[in-house]
């Protein structure tokens, strides 16, 4: 790509001081493209931080629309955006922070042929949706691709954030960390949901995000990571291949 003119360097220019990221690394920023699905608390901070990062181009999927019971930790919405579909408003919001990126929106569920498209299109996957059926189906088509996959939960005082990455051998799958799904345990409509929690977590997920796109440091491929919010406790986990896991241990 061309070298960075001056207005990003000076845009970009605390990612540039950074040794380990440097020109090289913004620059392979601005060439990415991330799919993220799900725009509502945990996908909010997710698309504002990659936006503001300089990530080339941010793939928002979201089928709501904002309802006032989002605006107490869905970040990327506001008063304003009641009604509006979720994507539309993520997408104005980080345009607002960064109008250099490309920010496409759509707004209905992704599945079949169309799914596997846009992963393929990606260069990594962030899934900050709130239902086993969709983490299964990503997981599923992210394996098959090939392309990482950032995952995040949150519910009442916990969360919790892993990668997945089938181009690592050792990378086990989001069906090894949970066989069976039950989406009664992450209802935060019933369950209830601190408002800053999904801030922390969909801040470790652009955070990995980050580190993935740009090969820094070390992952959290083959751990995952739990925060206690209500004690302030931290425990990293290690996570292996399940043998008899139907999508990754063939």
């Amino acid at each position: 790509m061309p070298d960075l003119t001056d207005s990003q360097l000076a845009r970009y220019g605390r990612h540039i001081l950074l040794p380990e990221l440097d020109v090289a690394g913004q620059e392979r920023l601005l060439a990415a493209r991330v799919l993220l699905i799900g725009v509502g608390g945990l996908g909010s901070p997710v698309a504002l931080y990659l936006g503001a990062a300089g990530v080339g181009t941010l793939v928002l999927v979201d089928h709501d629309q904002v309802d006032l019971s989002n605006l107490q930790r869905q970040i990327a919405h506001g008063t304003p955006d009641l009604g509006q579909t979720k994507v539309a408003s993520a997408a104005a919001a980080v345009a607002r922070l960064n109008p250099e990126i490309t920010t496409l929106a759509i707004d209905h569920r992704l599945e079949g042929a169309e799914l596997e498209q846009e992963i393929a299109a990606a260069d990594l996957v962030i899934d900050a949706s709130d239902n086993f059926r969709t983490r299964f189906e990503l997981n599923a088509a992210c394996w098959h691709a090939g392309k990482p996959l950032v995952s995040g939960a949150a519910i009442r005082w916990e969360g919790q954030v892993t990668v997945f990455d089938a181009r690592n051998p050792d990378s086990p799958c989001y069906q090894c960390l949970y066989p069976e799904g039950d989406d009664r345990a992450l209802n935060c409509s019933e369950n209830g949901v601190a408002a800053p929690l999904v801030g922390v977590i969909g801040s470790l997920q652009a955070l990995e995000a980050l580190k993935m796109l740009t090969g820094v440091g070390e992952t959290l491929v083959g751990h995952v990571l739990y925060f206690d919010g209500k004690w302030g406790e931290w425990r990293k986990l290690r996570l292996t291949r399940r043998p008899t896991c139907p999508v990754c241990a063939r």
